[in-house]
């Protein structure tokens, strides 16, 4: 197991799903952890004590967010790692950008990627203080193809996560400040609660996978851990396929 004993860390969407696994992988491993969700606060933290800081709050809020910082330099004194997990997917109202709601589009826009500017304005400097650090941002396998059944705002916005981290990890590397991106390809998830009971479909889809399975929010934690570490020290400005072979699956 990582050592992130006297580290701090940042994690969106800690509420449940990918952010929950990352942010109960995080406090085992050592480190005081700000989780951040719309949600409420699940009780499988509650026994990390005072190192899991949960504010619930929504993130499209600059001055929410920004409040959540401030009182967790203040309980902790520093940070070290940003974990941008948040994020949306709206089978049915999301579509393709000829029918998408315009509202529906500036909604997924905003959560899913505006949120990720408000975070980092808060935590790069904190970070710089603290001597340097690591981002991890969640995107997408998904806004690497098309799709016949398209979620035009959540690919393109996946797409902007992917485009900004790169641009992050030049902008503060001398201040030994790294940024990557996870691209999850299947994964359970509560996003993926239209499968609930739905053997067929999953077994279908798992064997659709190179590697015969969907992914779990595990995996994506590890994937995200591993980038945090110092395992990963000269690895910046990547995108990390974590989906069972999807992305090199030779056409049938």
């Amino acid at each position: 197991m990582r050592d992130f004993t006297g580290k701090t860390a940042a994690i969106t969407g800690a509420g449940g799903g990918m952010g929950l696994a990352l942010a109960t992988a995080m406090l085992e491993a050592g480190a005081s952890t700000l989780l951040m969700d719309i949600k409420p606060r699940p009780q499988e933290l509650d026994i990390f004590g005072e190192r899991a800081l949960y504010i619930q709050t929504d993130l499209a809020d600059f001055g929410a967010v920004q409040a959540a910082f401030d009182t967790a330099h203040a309980a902790f004194g520093r940070l070290d790692y940003l974990a941008n997990v948040a994020g949306v997917l709206w089978f049915g109202r999301d579509c393709g950008a000829t029918e998408i709601d315009l509202d529906i589009w500036d909604q997924v826009m905003t959560i899913n990627l505006k949120t990720m500017v408000h975070t980092v304005k808060c935590a790069v400097p904190l970070m710089a203080a603290s001597g340097g650090g690591a981002m991890v941002h969640i995107s997408t396998l998904q806004f690497l193809r098309g799709d016949t059944h398209p979620q035009d705002a959540y690919q393109a916005s996946k797409a902007g996560v992917c485009a900004l981290s790169r641009s992050l990890a030049i902008q503060h590397a001398h201040q030994g400040i790294r940024s990557n991106t996870v691209l999850p390809g299947v994964t359970w998830t509560p996003l993926q609660s239209r499968w609930e009971g739905d053997d067929k479909t999953q077994e279908l889809v798992a064997q659709a996978v190179p590697l015969q399975r969907m992914g779990t929010a595990a995996d994506i934690a590890n994937a995200c851990m591993f980038l945090l570490s110092d395992d990963a020290s000269y690895i910046t400005g990547v995108d990390l396929p974590v989906d069972g072979g999807l992305l090199v699956k030779p056409v049938a």
